[in-house]
């Protein structure tokens, strides 16, 4: 077991307080977090580049910022991070990066998978983490560049029981309809929905329920995306029309998408609940913890932390070794219900914490195509 993979199930889905500085995009970037007055690793240059969703998402972004400025602060350095705004600054914000002297570089997201691998291929003596993808374009379970330690999350795992969960409140309110939309049609977005509906099936299957799932189907891996990362009309609309169709629940995968899903919810369904991602949506927002039935987490800042100490001490030895997050090493999860606590069907947590042995012991594999 890797050293990411000790201290992810040590430490399990820990949230990191950080300042959120944000980095011009096309600019010499800005420094932010970390503090001046550690020893630790004073000549070691720890950077991260965001995908066009930005630090300040709630989401996959921020988690990953929290990580990296957590890890600066006990090195004693301090971090270049970049902001991404489209997909056009990849390249440029990551050669950026480079000319900065970074021995470490965080990549935030699928998207960024082949600017990286750009990147770290012309550059072999800088150290590179990318999220959410395996720097793999020939698909051939090797990384493209050997510089590269992807970070990756089985969140299939933890949308099970999201769906489960999902799936057992629409049936208590009388609905039976629940619902999902995603950003981008990428597997780090995919793989929620998957994990999602496998678990409202099996919910049908234990209960004799009927509830249906809108806006995805698993088989044919086919359903509902805004086409990016933004809260913008497009991603109000879709949810309005997952929640036009009767749902109750609704699931919106895709970083800052989720806003558009809460204005499309206060504006027009006042009794639908939405489920957030990455992060705990009802701590990082307690102004929208009413609309937040329980979020689906993945340890992105754990991650992103461990992958950072590590690159600092191991130095030319740094292992690439592919860090998988699970529900057994802690590395994705559910969170607590928060505000329904009380309102939950009778017996539903101890079903959930059920599957969740299960899956772990290998008695239920949640079998998604989008899983690493």
């Amino acid at each position: 077991m890797t050293k990411i993979m000790k201290r992810a199930a040590m430490s399990g889905i820990a949230a990191a307080s950080a300042a959120i500085l944000l980095a011009g995009c096309g600019s010499a970037p800005e420094e932010s977090g970390g503090s001046e007055g550690g020893d630790a690793a004073p000549d070691f240059l720890p950077c991260l580049i965001s995908d066009e969703g930005g630090w300040n998402d709630r989401s996959f972004n921020q988690s990953a910022k929290e990580g990296m400025d957590r890890a600066a602060e006990e090195l004693g350095v301090t971090p270049v991070e970049m902001e991404s705004t489209n997909a056009n600054d990849y390249g440029p914000n990551l050669e950026q990066l480079v000319q900065q002297g970074c021995d470490f570089i965080v990549s935030v997201g699928f998207n960024l998978s082949a600017a990286t691998v750009e990147s770290a291929t012309a550059n072999p003596d800088v150290n590179y983490a990318i999220i959410d993808d395996w720097a793999d374009g020939d698909f051939d379970g090797e990384t493209d560049a050997p510089n590269i330690r992807p970070l990756v999350f089985n969140t299939a795992e933890a949308a099970y029981l999201g769906g489960y969960a999902s799936a057992a409140w629409s049936a208590q309110t009388g609905v039976e309809k629940v619902g999902t939309f995603g950003g981008g049609e990428i597997p780090s977005v995919m793989v929620f929905m998957d994990g999602f509906q496998l678990g409202v099936e099996r919910y049908n299957e234990d209960k004799g329920a009927s509830v249906d799932v809108i806006g995805w189907d698993t088989e044919e891996q086919s359903g509902l995306f805004t086409g990016g990362f933004e809260a913008n009309d497009t991603a109000r609309q879709t949810a309005q029309q997952v929640l036009s169709q009767g749902a109750d629940v609704i699931l919106p995968v895709g970083g800052p998408i989720y806003t558009s899903a809460i204005a499309a919810i206060r504006e027009s369904y006042p009794d639908a609940l939405m489920l957030g991602v990455d992060s705990d949506l009802a701590v990082k927002e307690p102004d929208n913890a009413d609309l937040t039935l329980v979020s689906i987490m993945k340890a992105i800042d754990q991650a992103t932390f461990d992958a950072t100490v590590d690159a600092s001490e191991a130095g030319a030895d740094f292992d690439v070794t592919p860090y998988v997050g699970t529900l057994e090493n802690e590395g994705v999860g559910l969170s607590e219900f928060h505000d329904f606590e009380g309102e939950l069907p009778d017996g539903l947590t101890d079903e959930l914490a059920a599957l969740q042995e299960q899956i772990v012991a290998g008695e239920i594999e949640v079998d998604s195509p989008n899983s690493p």
